[in-house]
């Protein structure tokens, strides 16, 4: 019998117990060293091996800086450089350190020091006519970052003497972030040929206010832009502001090249990995012919001298001190003439702006006064650069009454100088120009004459009397289909769609009244290039061709990327009897053209316009040329410049003749040959 005693079952639960204890211990102890070990090495992740293990993150980011390409040109139509970019050499300088107010203060004496340093040296060094300040100096820098990122190079100074050139490379160590970088800058025809036309440039960071650029600034803000960091603007870039500068800034502008640049944690270079070079613009051809051109804008300002001393309409006109004239060609829309004077060189615009100074010079001429209404600038009322189309509406007006049958081509009436309109016992009267009777009349010698007797009489209150109120809505049709109150289609920034008074009734008083002064010419404003292009219309018999200012772009080898062609907006289909009958009528005497060797058609205008609380008469002229085969429509208007005849007419011949030598109104050139009336006295008498 074996001897076996089993456990006090009480002593053997209390050792399982003290077991289990210990299990319960030895893993909370273990987890409690596993997170401490984890929370020593987060810790030392945090605090010892971040910043470099941060700053080698960094250090794989990569930047694209740009680099500006060198902006196309614009050539006249013969090929001759009006806009051009001649490379040059530019300062700039890549902030090495942080001196902004609220994170590098401490550095900020070190960055004035170098800005001294760097004033020094342009001063001994450079050309006395550029000189800068301090404060610009800084300025530039951008210490702050408002204008760019930490890493993006500042421009400092442009177009650098060779004696700073050779300075700075030879002491680049002692200036910190320094580089000297090729960039252009930009040209213009020293003969100022269509200076508001071509337009001018300013940088990008001070384009902003034109809906272009401004979008442009948003989508890049906003990161929702193309990944082609060669279309990326940058703040200092030039850009087209105006003219054709603006109208083709995407084909002028090129494409920037850009260097990468690796970046640390503080935003600042590391370096350049590679460099991609910069495209070169598109060329731009325009249809400006620089020898037709500069006769225009001489033809005009010689004319104004002329007026001041010489009495048109019984008077001289000191006030006339701003000519406008467009020539374009009948067949295919060319503009070959545009100018809008006086003038100024652009050139003052190198640098993206212009010196108070400067600006008071040229705030009332620097803008085209050929597609815009602005103010002259003068002490006192005076009209603005569009004026009121005077006798020169009397042709559409012929051709509207011929059209709604308010008149045939056989209508005779009895001009007794005057007509009359409005209720009876309170009508208003309007008389011919100097209160001339013409007596009888067909619609051709109502042109020929300027009657504005029959026009009110036999256009304005015969309509009237047809539709009544909506009399408006018919005229304004007719306008629009000629070009008259809307836009002409050039393209050109900023054109003007002109005013159209007929449609303001209170001001006329009655919708009767309004029909009646439309009907000569008083109730619709409208700009220079407005009038040439329906001046074609009246050539070329309905059709509204686009004006045309470019010919053709190319890229820099020569290649031809793009081409334009004459396009018609619109046509008005009239039987061929009402445009003989407008052609025949357009036959006023001008004593301008008395020894012009071609038959042509033409329209003198004055323009009577309430100004202030004076009456002045604005000179307005059409024409074209030659009469049976049309080449080329001119028109011109000088506001206070009294009678057409005498104020617009000759400058329109010297564009004739001008054209006439360079291409040739029949075909053929007549190059040098001696023109006595291109240089003939100027104002003489005629109609109105």
């Amino acid at each position: 019998m074996t001897e076996f005693a089993p456990d006090n079952p009480e002593q053997e639960e209390t050792k399982k117990k003290g077991n289990l204890n210990l299990r319960i211990n030895l893993f909370f102890f273990s987890t409690f060293i596993i997170f401490c070990v984890i929370i020593i090495r987060l810790a030392i992740l945090q605090f010892v091996e971040g910043p470099t293990l941060t700053e080698k993150e960094s250090s794989n980011i990569v930047k694209d800086v740009p680099l500006p390409p060198i902006r196309g040109t614009i050539y006249d139509a013969a090929g001759v450089p009006l806009a051009y970019s001649t490379p040059t050499q530019s300062l700039y300088i890549t902030l090495m350190k942080d001196y902004s107010q609220k994170n590098g203060s401490k550095n900020r004496p070190e960055a004035e020091q170098l800005a001294q340093r760097l004033l020094d040296v342009f001063d001994k060094y450079g050309d006395s006519d550029k000189k800068m300040t301090k404060q610009e100096i800084i300025e530039a820098m951008d210490l702050d970052y408002k204008k760019y990122a930490g890493y993006s190079p500042r421009r400092i100074k442009m177009d650098l003497s060779q004696k700073e050139i050779a300075y700075f490379s030879e002491h680049k160590s002692e200036f910190p972030g320094i580089s000297i970088e090729e960039e252009s800058v930009r040209h213009y025809d020293p003969d100022t040929v269509a200076v508001q036309t071509v337009g001018y440039i300013r940088t990008f960071s001070g384009s902003k206010t034109l809906s272009k650029y401004k979008g442009i600034d948003e989508e890049q803000r906003s990161g929702d832009v193309t990944t082609d960091p060669g279309l990326i603007y940058t703040e200092p870039e030039f850009v087209g502001f105006d003219g054709l500068e603006l109208m083709y800034q995407d084909e002028l502008r090129g494409k920037n090249g850009y260097k990468k640049v690796p970046i640390n944690p503080r935003n600042m270079p590391e370096g350049v990995d590679e460099v991609v070079p910069p495209v070169k613009g598109n060329n731009v051809y325009s249809t400006i012919n620089k020898q037709v051109q500069i006769a225009t804008e001489q033809a005009i300002m010689d004319q104004l001298s002329w007026l001041h001393t010489h009495p048109v309409s019984g008077r001289t006109h000191p006030d006339a001190t701003t000519g406008f004239a467009v020539a374009m060609e009948v067949k295919t829309g060319n503009v070959v003439a545009m100018a809008s004077m006086p003038d100024y060189d652009p050139n003052i615009w190198q640098t993206g702006s212009v010196t108070p100074d400067n600006w008071k010079k040229i705030q009332n001429i620097y803008q085209n006064g050929t597609i815009r209404s602005f103010n002259p600038g003068k002490k006192g009322d005076h009209p603005e650069s569009v004026v009121l189309l005077g006798s020169t509406q009397k042709p559409l007006s012929v051709l509207l009454g011929l059209n709604e049958g308010l008149i045939t081509t056989n209508t005779y009436y009895q001009d007794k100088g005057a007509a009359y309109f409005g209720k009876e016992g309170h009508q208003t009267r309007v008389q011919n120009a100097g209160g001339h009777v013409y007596g009888g009349m067909d619609p051709a010698r109502a042109i020929e004459k300027s009657s504005n007797a029959f026009m009110v009489d036999m256009i304005g209150k015969r309509l009237y009397d047809k539709y009544k109120d909506k009399s408006i809505g018919v005229w304004d049709e007719y306008m629009t289909k000629f070009g008259l109150g809307v836009l002409t289609g050039s393209g050109l920034p900023g054109e003007w769609k002109g005013r159209k008074e007929y449609t303001n009734v209170k001001q006329a008083g009655s919708t009767q009244s309004a029909m009646a002064y439309a009907s000569f010419g008083q109730q619709g404003k409208y700009t220079t290039l407005q009038l040439a292009q329906y001046t074609v219309m009246l050539a070329n018999e309905g059709k509204r061709l686009k004006p045309q200012l470019v010919s053709k772009i190319t890229d820099e080898k020569g290649n031809v990327v793009k081409t334009f062609k004459p396009e018609v907006l619109n046509t008005v289909n009239f039987p061929k009897s009402y445009w003989n009958e407008i052609r025949r009528g357009m036959k006023s005497d001008v004593s301008a053209f008395g020894d012009f060797p071609y038959d042509f058609a033409r329209k003198t205008g004055t323009s009577t316009q309430q100004v202030g609380h004076k009456l002045v008469d604005n000179g307005v002229f059409i024409a074209y040329a030659p009469r049976d085969n049309p080449v080329l429509a001119v028109a011109v208007m000088i506001p206070e410049g009294g009678f057409g005849s005498q104020s617009a007419a000759p400058i329109a011949r010297k564009i004739f003749d001008a054209y006439d030598q360079v291409y040739g109104l029949d075909g053929v050139p007549k190059g040098n040959a001696n023109n006595q009336s291109a240089n003939g006295t100027t104002g003489t008498n005629g109609s109105n």
